[in-house]
């Protein structure tokens, strides 16, 4: 049967048009608020997460005003597609608007749906987070995939419990049933619920010299197994 979805976000952001448009149309800019490594060139948008590594084809490019990309259609009848569109304020502020659409396949799309949903929400805030805050910078983006879990509700609170002393400054900015996302003054720490798998970090970083390899240590001190 399968399900077709589209969502619409929008939001008042006090960065200029032209950051707006680095943030969401270039592949350092990409890098700084979604997730992975991205790259956009030759009328592509190109993200590695992981294994995962979709290309997107650009459907629309006017710079400063609207950009889209839509992965293209599988022979099952999957997609996603981003749309941004962008409109300046008399006063320095922007307006941004992001429509997400695509079309799940199969009878069970229900709990991917309620996955992709909750994760969407998180890059969303982020994105809005970033302008607002690191609008102009550029974040190196740290991607972790910690232990496998089986206690979400107990993960969430060992994970509460661990950022108070791994980052005490921290201002959290979202929370969901699968997602959380905190912010300092050097970036912004992400925490995700992976699809039938581990937690997942999915950072991005404006100073300092933290490793994935450091996160990968603490997150398993803080989420496995305790002896």
């Amino acid at each position: 049967m399968g399900h077709a979805f589209e969502a619409t976000d929008k939001a008042e952001v006090p960065a200029s048009v032209e950051e707006v448009w680095e943030a969401i149309a270039t592949g350092p800019g990409i890098d700084s608020w979604f997730m992975g490594r991205n790259e956009v060139e030759n009328g592509q948008v190109k993200l590695s997460f992981g294994g995962y590594r979709p290309t997107s084809e650009i459907t629309a490019n006017d710079p400063l005003k609207h950009f889209a990309h839509h992965s293209g259609e599988a022979p099952d009848g999957r997609f996603i597609a981003y749309e941004f569109m962008v409109e300046g304020r008399d006063h320095g502020s922007t307006v941004l608007r992001m429509v997400t659409s695509g079309f799940l396949p199969g009878d069970d799309w229900a709990d991917e749906f309620e996955a992709m949903q909750l994760g969407g929400a998180l890059f969303w805030r982020t994105l809005v987070e970033y302008l607002g805050h690191f609008a102009g910078r550029t974040a190196r983006p740290l991607t972790v995939f910690g232990p496998v879990v089986t206690d979400w509700d107990e993960a969430w609170r060992r994970l509460d419990d661990a950022i108070g002393t791994k980052l005490p400054d921290a201002v959290e900015y979202h929370r969901n049933s699968h997602t959380l996302g905190v912010r300092t003054g050097n970036g912004m720490y992400r925490f995700m619920r992976g699809f039938h798998g581990p937690m997942i970090a999915a950072h991005h970083v404006f100073a300092g010299d933290e490793s994935e390899q450091d996160w990968q240590l603490w997150l398993e001190s803080t989420l496995g197994e305790k002896k």
